[in-house]
Parts: C-alpha cells; structure tokens; sequence
C-alpha cells in the first residue's frame, strides 16, 4: 500500500482515529520546526498555531488597509468640501495644489489645460502640445510609472530632472480638457501596479471643480 492510498483511507474514513485513539499519542512524526519527534495529536496543535498565526497577519493586513483607505476617503472628502467653496477658477486650482501637497503629500503637483475661452495668463494655459493632448485623450484610467510625456519634467521647474515616478491623470467632461500630473522624486511613489482607483476620483473632482469656471 503506497502513501497516496494510505492518505486516501485516512480520509475517506475519519472515524479511523476514533477507533484507534491511542495511536495520537503512540505514532511519532518529526517536529515541523526541529530534529525531534512528536506524536500526531502535537503536530496537529503546531499546525493550528501555524495556520492561527497567518490568519492573524493576513486580519492585520486587512484591518492596516481598512484604515489607509479610510483615511485617504477622509481626504477626499476635505478636497471636495473645499472645491465647491472655491469662488473663481484661481481659487479651485489653488486649492487642488494646496490639498494635494498638505493633505495627500504629494510633493509635486501640475496641471495643464488647453480647453475653453478666454482662459487667463497661467502657466496650467500655456504649452499644450499634440502630443499632450493625444495622450490625455488616450488615457482612459490614470496611468503610473517613470517618465511618459517628454516635456513633463519642465512642468515642475528645478524639481523637474530630480523627479522620478509620475502620475498622469487625464481631464475629462465628455473628452479630454487638461492633464492632472503628480511627481516624486521617490521611484516608487507612483508605480505602474499600483491601484488608481483614487486617482481616478481625483481626477474626476479636479475636473468638475475646473469645469465650472471654463468657458466654452
């Protein structure tokens, strides 16, 4: 009889150890964790403990991201709350700065918009290429990584060749309007497996607030 049908046996017939109890105590396996031997009744308590112990990491895991996505919805709500108290289209872009940088701590923040009309002398109005443009409008959920628009870095002035990881969140109504872009000089702020679930949000916030205050 191999091992596999041995296994097998044991089961398809629970009742096995009820009936030769005293097995539990007399068979002796090697320890998990060390040279010596210990009955199966043992082995079966450490294996308990071993599967308690990965269940109470993976529940502090669960618990430490109930609490960072808490926090980060809390933040959400503060940007909100104060883009519908901004007054002109200065107020809400100073805003979105002023929330991203203090709150989120994101340390460089720019925005580029080349939608509407009679739109005011500020570099978010300046310079928007084809490029730029085509690659909001392709940018249907928000995209992280290295370095992905060539003319990105000049966007965030001296900080702009020391910045290492980006996030491209495109401006959007019913097309693309402008191009939310988040820098660190941290490789690993903003990486391309990260969630953009956030983003996407955020975006979407930045781009109503914006919306109301540009003219077609």
């Amino acid at each position: 009889m191999n091992s596999e049908a041995v296994a097998q046996y044991l089961h398809e017939n629970p009742e096995f150890f009820e009936q030769h109890s005293a097995l539990l105590a007399e068979v002796f396996i090697p320890h998990p964790h060390g040279g010596r031997a210990i009955s199966i009744a043992e082995r079966q308590q450490l294996a308990m403990r071993d599967k308690n112990r990965l269940l109470e990491t993976k529940l502090r895991e669960l618990i430490q991201f109930g609490e960072e996505n808490d926090a980060i919805s809390e933040k959400m709500h503060r940007l909100s709350l104060s883009l519908l108290g901004a007054r002109d289209l200065d107020s809400a872009l100073n805003t979105a700065y002023f929330n991203l940088r203090e709150d989120f701590d994101v340390p460089h923040v720019a925005i580029r918009i080349w939608a509407g009309a009679d739109l005011p002398a500020r570099p978010e109005f300046m310079g928007a290429t084809i490029e730029m443009c085509a690659f909001a409008d392709e940018l249907i959920t928000p995209k992280c990584g290295p370095q992905l628009l060539e003319e990105a870095p000049s966007w965030f002035g001296e900080a702009g060749p020391n910045l290492r990881s980006f996030a491209y969140v495109a401006m959007r109504s019913e097309q693309s309007f402008g191009l939310l872009a988040l820098a660190s000089e941290d490789v690993q702020r903003f990486y391309p497996e990260m969630g953009t679930l956030y983003l996407k949000r955020l975006g979407e916030l930045v781009s109503a607030a914006l919306l109301r205050y540009l003219k077609a």
